[in-house]
Parts: structure tokens; sequence; C-alpha cells
């Protein structure tokens, strides 16, 4: 393809648009849960339980025997509904980063393409991830359409879409340099929008302590609206998110859209600090995901997780919000949308 995917009309739709499914990668490596993969594995399927009541949903294992494991723990979860395994191995669980962003355009040919951007676990922290880099080619071979390389790293909880032309991410992720260190801010944003289809781009500051993605942006401010976004807030003023938080809260009240309207912007409460062995874990409840039906709040034994619960609810009335307890998930560093990616419908 000559021209780029925004030239030929394409555009990366808003999470909670139409799914035609969701697309996860089952846990394996124990290095990332240590000494807590087992609890992991029922709650992951708790996960997969909630999707498949809203959508079909893929699975990537590695062989036959994490294929039996997984149906096991999906069949004493009570998971009912169309679920496909894939014998595509991976060296992690994480597939909102390491799998396909896919982009859609209304009457065409091709109406669903797979973007295949580079992957290097989070700026080469954790090798080997030569297996995840394989992911995305693989899903659009099953899946049966064209994939499109985005020539540079990126991960798909560093960027957030409202699905008509903006899209919002972190200085301290995009513009690390063990990421893209050869391209500029500006080169970066253009490659953004000749992939995915917008037009502007909001950079917010830092993200939250213990996010070992240098900042990922599905950890602290979401859209929920086209002029409507979630931001996570620390009421504690003695809290190290404190501050960062507060100032990417100014960055939004600052923002406007292309029509210089100011955007709707929700408090999102934090967590208390999740900590375990002495670390800070970046649990939030901003790493939520929208299905077709519901949506995956991750919960952390809290009386904080009910209020996050009922925000999140009026943010749409029309979906489930189904809360799942993520404190053994979140020792991983991730939560339910780091363990998630979307397909579309095209």
């Amino acid at each position: 393809m000559s021209e780029s995917l925004r030239e030929a009309g394409y555009r990366m739709p808003a999470e909670w648009e139409p799914h035609q499914a969701t697309w996860l990668s089952w846990p394996h490596n124990r290095e990332s849960w240590p000494g807590k993969i087992e609890a992991v594995w029922p709650r992951y399927a708790e996960m997969v339980a909630a999707l498949a009541r809203s959508e079909p949903v893929h699975i990537n294992v590695n062989d036959e025997e994490l294929e039996r494991d997984a149906r096991r723990f999906l069949q004493q979860a009570g998971a009912e509904g169309e679920i496909h395994f894939h014998h595509f191995p991976t060296n992690d669980a994480w597939c909102r980063d390491h799998g396909a962003i896919f982009v859609t355009r209304s009457g065409a040919d091709n109406p669903l393409v797979a973007i295949d951007w580079d992957y290097n676990a989070w700026g080469g922290k954790y090798p080997p991830f030569d297996l995840d880099q394989q992911i995305p080619g693989r899903m659009a071979r099953e899946l049966g359409v064209p994939s499109y390389k985005g020539g540079m790293i990126l991960e798909g909880g560093s960027i957030e879409v409202n699905g008509d032309g903006l899209l919002m991410t972190t200085e301290s992720c995009l513009l690390n340099p063990n990421r893209n260190p050869d391209l500029t801010r500006p080169q970066i944003e253009q490659r953004l929008r000749d992939c995915l289809g917008v037009e502007t781009i909001y950079w917010l500051g830092d993200g939250i302590v213990g996010d070992d993605t240098d900042g990922h942006i599905d950890d602290i401010t979401r859209f929920v609206g086209r002029q409507k976004i979630v931001t996570a807030v620390e009421a504690d003023s003695e809290d190290d998110n404190f501050v960062p938080l507060r100032e990417n809260l100014e960055r939004l009240r600052e923002f406007r859209t292309p029509d210089g309207e100011s955007f709707e912007i929700i408090e999102l409460p934090m967590p208390p600090a999740v900590v375990h062995e002495g670390q800070r874990l970046p649990a939030s409840y901003a790493n939520f995901y929208i299905g077709n039906r519901v949506v995956l709040l991750p919960t952390y034994r809290s009386a904080r997780d009910e209020e996050a619960r009922e925000v999140l609810q009026s943010c749409f009335p029309e979906r489930e919000v189904v809360g799942i307890d993520c404190t053994d998930i979140v020792w991983g560093l991730g939560a339910f949308h780091c363990l998630t990616q979307q397909v579309p419908l095209a």
C-alpha cells in the first residue's frame, strides 16, 4: 500500500464501538507472577467467562497441554459462549501490547486491517520477546485480513483513542529513548496519524508508581465518550501518585477539541496502595476493558472498589460493569486492559 492507512480512509475505532471479538494470550510465564500464577489462573478464567457473555473470545496458547489446562479453569469458572483457542506460542500474556492493533474502513474491499507494530517488551526489559513479536501477523492470517507494518515500536496500552480523530498518550512512554530513539516527537506523531487515522494528539506526563511500561496511558486516563474522559486521581497528598496525577488532571482541563470545546472530565479514584514483597504495584481502576455488553473492572479488595464501579457504571449505563479481583493479577504489573485486545467489527 503506497498511501498511508489514513489517506486510504482507515481509522482506529474507540474501544466502546462494536467488537467482532476480543483476543487474549493465556498466562504461562511464571517469572511474570513469581509464586502467584496458580492464583492468577482462576481470576483470569473469570475474566474470560465475563467476556464470553459479551462477545467471541480468541485465546493464544502455547500448545495442547496449555489449552487443556485453560479449558479446565474456564469450565470451573462457568465460561460459556464462543471461545476459540489458537496454538500461537507467546512469551507472556500481555496481548494489549504484543497483539495487532486494528483499523477499519467502511465500504472497502478490506474493511479491517491489522497493524503490526514493532515490539521490544517495554524497552527491552523482559527478553526474550521473539514469540510475542510474531503474534500480530498470526492474528491477521487467522482472521484473513491484511497486515500493515507500523514502522515503530508501539504498545497498545500506550495509546487511547476516541474513534473520532483524537488520541491521548504520555511523554514518559512514547518519548522514552528505549522505544524509538531515532524518531523525534513530530515523527512519532506523524506515524500515529498515518497508521491510526487520528488528527489531534494530546500528551500527558508521567504514569503511576510501579508501572514498568514507563507510564502507559491505560493506567491513568481513558476516553469513555467522544468528548468524555475518566482520569485517575489520588486523594492522599502524601501518596507518590498524588503529584503526577494532579499534573495530568491540569493538562486535561486545558485540552480543547479541534472545535475549541473543553472535555467533560470525570475523576476516578485510585485504590489504596497494593504492595507485594515490598514492591508497589501499578494498581489502578483505569485499567478497565470495555466489551460489547460488559466493562471489566479490576478490583483490589478495597472499599473504593464500589466507588470506582459506580463511576464507570454512570459512564456506561447500557453495559454491566463487572468487578473481578485483580490483586493477584496485578503482581504481574498489569490488569484487564493490558491482557485484552479488541477486534473491531469491520
